[in-house]
């Protein structure tokens, strides 16, 4: 077995359908189990309309903001919205529309009523269920676990399991009481 001692050379892949620049896009399909490469310069594929995507990009957070607001009402009310400004810093719905972004913090009160159904599409929610502080927040999290045992005993009372809604009552007065007098019992619930 003879060794070649050269340095190994590294060769171009040229484009496999022009063969005259240098490949820049690795294309993969399968067809029937069956794997088939093909290397294209950046010309090739976008003649094949296989690279459009990937040049321009065209699914910006301004294109799906811009999807999401173009289902606004029509007639009157869409003007009325389009026409709509923030009175602090004088950006107006349009601009949003437009950008994506918002001029200043009161814009999301200037345009709350349109940004709270894009908001919802967007997050399924227009409640913040997020982390909490560590430190500062058992505020939010005593909060947070009231109104879980509200809901619980609406529902209780709902399906008419009133003594589970009472179990429910009685855990919620426990837990106020225990904020009223200050104290933080965490291991309680």
């Amino acid at each position: 077995m003879e060794q070649n001692s050269e340095p190994r050379q590294d060769r171009v892949q040229l484009c496999q359908r022009c063969e005259s620049r240098p490949a820049s896009v690795h294309m993969s399909t399968v067809v029937n189990g069956e794997k088939f490469d093909r290397f294209l310069c950046e010309d090739c594929a976008r003649q094949e309309g296989a690279y459009h995507f990937m040049l321009v990009p065209q699914f910006t957070i301004q294109h799906v903001l811009g999807g999401l607001i173009g289902a606004t009402p029509t007639g009157q009310r869409r003007q009325a919205v389009v026409d709509k400004t923030c009175s602090v810093c004088g950006y107006s719905y349009q601009q949003f529309a437009e950008t994506g972004r918002l001029g200043c913090d009161h814009c999301y009160e200037a345009f709350h009523e349109e940004l709270e159904p894009l908001v919802k599409r967007l997050h399924g929610s227009v409640e913040h269920h997020g982390k909490v502080p560590k430190r500062g927040g058992q505020d939010i999290l005593q909060q947070r676990t009231l109104e879980e045992l509200r809901s619980k005993m609406r529902e209780a009372i709902a399906r008419e399991a009133f003594e589970e809604a009472a179990k429910w009552r009685d855990e919620i007065r426990a837990l106020e009481q225990q904020h009223a007098s200050g104290g933080s019992n965490h291991g309680a619930l």
